[in-house]
């Protein structure tokens, strides 16, 4: 794993300035994206994977997956990891290509898990006090987590709040015990 990071992180760093040269980072996010979730396809992975299979036809592959809006530094991008075979460390290229674009943007992505939906002013709240702790723009992600019993587990980047009863419960019972 660590090795593919290590791997990955020239090709996303080359990606990211490019992007950024082109004030374009969002567009490169969609691409490298919708990449990545086509070569965690079975089909596509034995293909690019073969090595029957011609490097030019892997290559006319992703540029059908492209599809025809993409530019031409992201073609060529393509091309280069097609040429280097560095397709299945797409994931990876993905993963440290957000992380440089939520620093530039100065956003996290924040996710929360809550026992129950929660209400547009609850969510606002919580943006509220994270954006002030954090000093950030905040994109939140809610979802429900009916294991939790009640509270919230607040996940942002390598950072956890847990607020969850069940949490709590189980503190308790390490106290009592």
């Amino acid at each position: 794993m660590s090795e593919a990071i290590t791997t990955a992180r020239p090709y996303a760093q080359a990606a990211f300035e490019e992007a950024q040269k082109l004030a374009d980072l969002k567009g490169w996010s969609e691409m490298l994206v919708s990449l990545a979730e086509a070569i965690c396809h079975p089909e596509v992975r034995a293909v690019i994977t073969s090595p029957r299979v011609a490097k030019s036809k892997v290559e006319s592959l992703m540029e059908g997956l492209l599809g025809g809006q993409a530019k031409v530094q992201q073609r060529n991008f393509v091309r280069v990891l097609v040429d280097n075979q560095r397709l299945l460390l797409l994931p990876e290229i993905v993963a440290i290509f957000e992380a440089l674009r939520a620093e530039a943007e100065k956003t996290v992505n924040v996710v929360v898990d809550s026992a129950f939906e929660l209400s547009a002013a609850q969510q606002e709240k919580i943006i509220s006090s994270l954006k002030a702790r954090m000093g950030r723009e905040i994109k939140l992600v809610c979802k429900v987590n009916k294991e939790l019993l009640g509270g919230v587990v607040i996940r942002a980047g390598d950072k956890v709040i847990d607020g969850s009863a069940r949490t709590r419960l189980g503190e308790m019972a390490n106290a009592l015990a």
